[in-house]
């Protein structure tokens, strides 16, 4: 299949809510009139094409917007944050809206028909994109997925990820992202996929209900400055056996010693004891001969 380009006819198609035109071979730059036109469009997919440039800002302006998923292309540029604006449409007047999608998540594909309407994902992974993650991006309180992962995103992860109450999938993995991990994604009680891998992050994997549900050392791979389970590397400070005296190795010796301790005394004290009473015998006896001699001399003198 050759390069071809996006179909202009589409800017007419004001009352279209569906838009999947995945693997088609599109290329160029996103349209801006996408977000001027299709102002009804609920879901965009434009994944696996070749388009290139930036995330165009006019794309903000679908506030009803559930599904962008624009993955495996070759944009640039950084995450617009406006787009923490999307999904604005109460759920409840799209579940009569009846249609069929592919969504990817959770590293497979997943069909949704009858519910599709309640799907609402983030999809920007295998671009060119660079920069922070916006903060403005967890705003979307409804958004289940979101996958950044194979990008140049630097920068901390948004210490808001918490705010993500819904999300089920976060995937930020391949990028350059550093830092420590933010102690909020362990309050995100629906996540159930995580991937963290091949980053430059750094400290302890924080600890919490939800993410000792996902204890999988791959998630965190390719980080060399994390520590802390499910990892091997313990954390400076942490004691290498949680059942180990504070001293180490060195309390083995030093137990012995209170150990013997009371043993050592009373040697001590025997000794002493024994020495009082040798002493004293001694003593005795030399005193008793003495008596005698002078009870002798005197029965001489009578």
């Amino acid at each position: 299949m050759k390069p071809r380009q996006f179909p202009s006819f589409l800017r007419n198609c004001t009352k279209l809510a569906n838009l999947d035109l995945g693997g088609n071979k599109f290329y160029g730059n996103l349209l801006t009139w996408i977000g001027g036109s299709l102002s009804s469009l609920l879901r965009l997919s434009l994944r696996s094409n070749l388009f290139v440039g930036d995330i165009p800002q006019q794309l903000c302006l679908l506030s009803n917007l559930q599904i962008v998923d624009l993955a495996q292309n070759d944009l640039s540029g950084g995450i617009p944050s406006c787009l923490g604006n999307m999904s604005k449409t109460d759920q409840s007047t799209l579940a009569y809206v009846y249609e069929q999608m592919v969504v990817f998540t959770k590293g497979r594909e997943y069909v949704y028909e009858t519910t599709i309407y309640l799907v609402h994902s983030l999809e920007l992974s295998g671009n060119n994109l660079s920069g922070e993650i916006p903060d403005n991006i967890t705003s979307l309180l409804k958004l289940g997925i979101m996958n950044l992962s194979m990008n140049h995103l630097t920068g901390k992860i948004p210490e808001s990820i918490g705010n993500l109450r819904s999300l089920e999938s976060l995937d930020l993995s391949i990028n350059q992202l550093f830092g420590p991990i933010p102690q909020s994604l362990s309050s995100l009680t629906f996540l159930s996929y995580l991937n963290l891998s091949f980053n430059n992050l750094s400290g302890e994997i924080p600890s919490g209900n939800q993410l000792q549900t996902i204890h999988d050392p791959s998630i965190y791979q390719g980080n060399s400055l994390l520590c802390g389970p499910p990892l091997s590397t313990r954390c400076p400070g942490e004691d290498a056996d949680p059942e180990a005296k504070p001293n180490g190795g060195g309390n083995i010796g030093a137990d012995k010693n209170v150990e013997d301790r009371p043993q050592s005394l009373s040697f001590y004290i025997s000794i002493i004891a024994g020495f009082i009473v040798g002493f004293r015998g001694v003593c005795g006896a030399q005193l008793l001969k003495h008596h005698r001699g002078k009870l002798t001399f005197k029965s001489l003198i009578i």
